[in-house]
C-alpha cells in the first residue's frame, strides 16, 4: 500500500514583484516519511517554498494541500538580529502564544535531541555559530512536528554536531524536507530530490541518492546542450539556403518560404538549457602591500563549560602566513576573530593601516537596509570605477534588478557571494574568513578555495568543511581545544 501523500504543490504560482515569478506552476507531492532535499540555485526561491509550506505566504495561484491536523516545524538559517537579546528560554517560550508550564522540560528534550546542554539563561546572540544551529534545530523540535523543514542545518556545525544530526534524521520517523549545499551530509539520508529551477521556475521530482540526482541532472544538461548544438547546426544551414533561394523568384521563393517557417520551428524546439547551472567566475583577491608583523596574538579568551578563560600564547602572522582556527562548536573560534578585528581586548592586534577582509559568518559586516549597488560602492578601493565594479560583481552572479535589492531581501547564499565581492574590491592585506562555506552553492567553492589558496596576503580562517580547507595550504593551525 502506497504511503499517504502529506504535502502537495498543484501548479503553484507565487510572485514578490508582478510578472517576475518565483515559482510558475510549481508541482511536486511528499508522501508521509520521505526525507528529501529541496535543491536550487542560490536565490531561485527555495526558502520562498518553505514559507508558503508554513502560511507564511499564499501563492496567487495553484494549489497547496497538507494533510488536516499535520504540523510544520521548521529550523531556519540564522536567528534573525532582533532576537539576538533573548535568553534561550525567552527564545523557545516565543514558539508559543501561551508559554506552557512544562516548557523548561519541553525545551529539555528538544535540547537533548540535538545533544546540546547549555544554561538557559544565556543569550542567543552570545552563543557560538554551530551552537546557534543547535538551538534552531531543537527550536524547530518542540513539538515533534510531522513536516521537518531544515534550512542548512548543517552551517557552522563542527563533524560530531552533524554526525549527530544525521543519525537523528536517520531514527526521525516524520516527514524531512533539507535545503542544504554539504552534498556528503545529504547523501547521508536523502531518498529523493526537490529541483527548483530558477530560469523556468518550476519544480521536478527525482527519486534516488543525492549523489545520484546530481549525475542524473548534469547528464540532462549535457544532452541538452548536444542536442542543441547540432539543432544550431541546422539552423544555420537552413537559413544559408533560405537567403540563398529568397532572391531566385518563382518556386524557388515558396521553398524559401518553407524553410524559413521550418527553421523558425527548430528554433522553438531549441530546449532551455538549466541557465542555473552557472558557476562563479574565476577571480582573484588584490592584495594591499604590507611589511611587517601583521597580526600578533599573546593572549586568548576561550570558553570551557560555559566559562571564559583566558590562556597565553605567542603568535605573529606576517605576509603569505596562513592560520587555521579549530576547535569544538562553542569553544570561542568566532569569538577570537570578531574581537580581533574589532581591536576589542588587549593581548590581541593587528598592524595599523592594514585594510581587513573579514567574512561573518552571519554577515554582521553587511549594512542590510543598503542596496547590493551601495555596498559594493562603499568598498571600492582607489582605481577601481563603478563599470570594474558591475564587472566584479557580475562575476559573483550578481546583475541587474540584484543590485538594487536590499542586502536584507536577498538570499543567504546571494549574500556570501556578495561578500567575495566585497573581498575583491576593497584588495585586503589581510583576510579574516570565518565559515566562508555557509550557505554557498557547492559548485562554486572549488573556486572559491582556489582564489583564497592563491591570496598572497595574511589568512586567519574557520572552516567545519574538511573537504573545503585540503585545497588551501595553511602554514600554522591553532587548536583552541587543545589550549
Amino acid at each position: 500500500m502506497a504511503e499517504e501523500v502529506i504535502l502537495r504543490f498543484d501548479e503553484v504560482k507565487f510572485e514578490y514583484i508582478h510578472k517576475k515569478p518565483i515559482l510558475d506552476e510549481a508541482s511536486f507531492l511528499l508522501r508521509k516519511g520521505a526525507k528529501v532535499t529541496l535543491m536550487g540555485q542560490n536565490g531561485a526561491g527555495k526558502s520562498t517554498i518553505f514559507e508558503l509550506i508554513k502560511k507564511n505566504l499564499k501563492p496567487q495561484d495553484g494549489q497547496i494541500s497538507i494533510t488536516s491536523g499535520a504540523t510544520v516545524g521548521t529550523a531556519n538559517q540564522t536567528i534573525e538580529r532582533k532576537d539576538a537579546h533573548l535568553s534561550v528560554e525567552e527564545y523557545f517560550s516565543k514558539g508559543f502564544e501561551d508559554v506552557p508550564g512544562n516548557i523548561k522540560s519541553r525545551i529539555a528534550k528538544a535540547m537533548d535531541a540535538v545533544n546540546f546542554d547549555i544554561p538557559l539563561d544565556r543569550k542567543v546572540g552570545d552563543l557560538s555559530g554551530g551552537q546557534q544551529a543547535r538551538i534552531l534545530l531543537a527550536y524547530s523540535l518542540l513539538e515533534n512536528p510531522d513536516i521537518l523543514l531544515l534550512d542548512e542545518p548543517t552551517n557552522n556545525l563542527d563533524k560530531a554536531g552533524i554526525d549527530h544530526l544525521i543519525g537523528f534524521l536517520l531514527g526521525y520517523d516524520k516527514t524531512v524536507m533539507v535545503i542544504s549545499h554539504d552534498a556528503d551530509f545529504l547523501n547521508c539520508f536523502t531518498e529523493g530530490v526537490i529541483y527548483l529551477d530558477s530560469f523556468t521556475h518550476k519544480t521536478e521530482m527525482y527519486v534516488g541518492d543525492y549523489y545520484s540526482v546530481v549525475e542524473e541532472i548534469n547528464k540532462r544538461v549535457e544532452r541538452e546542450q548536444r542536442e542543441n548544438a547540432q539543432l544550431e547546426k541546422k539552423i544555420i544551414d537552413r537559413k544559408e539556403k533560405v537567403n540563398f533561394f529568397a532572391h531566385k523568384g518563382g518556386k524557388m521563393r515558396k521553398l524559401a518560404k518553407k524553410l524559413k517557417d521550418e527553421t523558425e520551428e527548430m528554433e522553438d524546439n531549441k530546449v532551455d538549457v538549466r541557465r542555473e547551472d552557472k558557476t562563479i567566475r574565476d577571480f582573484a583577491i588584490p592584495v594591499q602591500e604590507i611589511v611587517g608583523e601583521i597580526v600578533s596574538l599573546k593572549k586568548i579568551k576561550i570558553i570551557k563549560n560555559h566559562e571564559p578563560i583566558i590562556k597565553d600564547i605567542d603568535k605573529s602572522l606576517r605576509k603569505k602566513d596562513r592560520l587555521l582556527v579549530v576547535g569544538p562548536n562553542g569553544i570561542g573560534k568566532s569569538t577570537l576573530l570578531r574581537s580581533l578585528v574589532a581591536g576589542e581586548q588587549e593581548g590581541r592586534g593587528i598592524l595599523k593601516g592594514v585594510k581587513v577582509g573579514y567574512y561573518s559568518q552571519d554577515f554582521s559586516t553587511l549594512n542590510f537596509d543598503e542596496t547590493a549597488f551601495d555596498s559594493l560602492k562603499n568598498c571600492l578601493s582607489d582605481g577601481i570605477d563603478e563599470q570594474q565594479m558591475r564587472s566584479v560583481a557580475a562575476g559573483f552572479l550578481i546583475t541587474g534588478e540584484l543590485m538594487s535589492h536590499k542586502i536584507g531581501d536577498l538570499s543567504e547564499g546571494q549574500k556570501g557571494l556578495l561578500s567575495f565581492a566585497r573581498l575583491v574590491l576593497m584588495q585586503p592585506g589581510l583576510l579574516i574568513l570565518d565559515e566562508p562555506t555557509n550557505h554557498i552553492n557547492f559548485r562554486h567553492l572549488p573556486v572559491i578555495a582556489e582564489a583564497i589558496n592563491n591570496f598572497p596576503g595574511t589568512i586567519i580562517m574557520v572552516s567545519h568543511m574538511p573537504e573545503f580547507v585540503e585545497k588551501i595550504k595553511f602554514t600554522e593551525e591553532l587548536n583552541l581545544g587543545d589550549l
